[in-house]
């Protein structure tokens, strides 16, 4: 690209008044630092000369962006994207983020437990999580060594009217009973969700009844809640 188009291309991509950074205006454009450094010795000096502060704030890709461009891809190719579906996505499309981007938020496992948490009270994503494959590894960082590699669940249990205990055990049958041997009244089960990421699906669950709790595990929710909570059979 000639100086010109550069300059046009930084005004062009500019967000609100502020100039994209390196990064990603070589996402937007395609214009790598080679090109533009045989004009500028900085890419604070383009900026400038294209009208802005180059000393200002420049924004990167926030979460919930990289997660609505995976569901796009997703639902472009019919499958939870590999790392190389990203790099042939990204080559061919330059408003699609490098895979270096996405590196941020875990491995594929990990990104993909992200992901499905983001979706969770979206039912407009729901036909992309529903095809959301087993991801290779743990699906959480830092998970509770106790908890099994393998699945588990996160179960919904009921108690007394309007009360609701959210767990999470790899043998449901077994934790029912356990449950009734301290309660007033005998737990049923209302739901489970199938996962390999029992520690971060729970804990998304609590945080987000976390305006609701009583007691332990246990949440005052309404019809709604439950009804959130049971769109979800399967996450990886």
């Amino acid at each position: 690209m000639e100086r010109a188009e550069i300059l046009d291309a930084i005004r062009r991509t500019a967000e609100d008044g502020k100039p994209l950074g390196v990064k990603r205006f070589e996402t937007a454009t395609g214009t790598t630092p080679t090109d533009w450094c045989r004009c500028w010795a900085k890419w604070s000096e383009a900026q400038r000369e294209a009208g802005f502060e180059p000393n200002q704030k420049i924004e990167g890709y926030g979460d919930a962006y990289l997660f609505e461009k995976m569901i796009e891809l997703t639902r472009e190719i019919g499958k939870y994207p590999t790392d190389r579906d990203r790099r042939v996505k990204a080559h061919s499309d330059h408003t699609f983020p490098s895979h270096r981007v996405f590196d941020r938020l875990g491995n594929r496992a990990q990104f993909a437990s992200k992901l499905a948490a983001f979706c969770a009270d979206k039912p407009e994503y729901a036909d992309v999580v529903a095809i959301l494959p087993p991801a290779d590894g743990n699906a959480s960082a830092g998970t509770d060594p106790s908890v099994s590699t393998g699945y588990g669940f996160v179960y919904l249990a009921k108690g007394h009217r309007g009360e609701y205990k959210i767990g999470r055990t790899n043998l449901v049958d077994r934790r029912m009973p356990e449950l009734g041997v301290t309660a007033s009244v005998e737990p049923t089960l209302v739901h489970t969700i199938k996962t390999d990421d029992q520690v971060g699906v729970e804990a998304y669950w609590h945080k987000r009844f976390e305006d609701k709790l009583m007691r332990g595990e246990w949440y005052k929710l309404s019809a709604a809640d439950v009804k959130a909570f049971k769109r979800w059979r399967l996450i990886y």
